[in-house]
């Protein structure tokens, strides 16, 4: 299996944390060395360690930011 490499370019905010020390997190991240990704996910409070997660391109965090503004959440 190939190592996945990653380097979290801009952390964006935490939306919540558990007791054990984990946070689920929106950063933006370049994976493989490619173009960075808006990316939330859990990770350990090192970031050394991470849950899977949702990448997604700046069209697809708009796309996604237009849908939840249609609801009234």
């Amino acid at each position: 299996m190939t190592d996945i490499t990653y380097e979290i370019v801009m952390q964006l905010g935490v939306l919540s944390q558990s007791r054990s020390g984990w946070s689920k997190e929106v950063n933006l991240i370049s994976w493989n060395n490619n173009p960075p990704k808006y990316d939330i996910r859990d990770w350990s409070a090192d970031h050394t360690q991470m849950g899977k997660g949702v990448t997604l391109s700046r069209e697809e965090l708009l796309a996604l930011r237009d849908l939840l503004n249609q609801w009234e959440l």
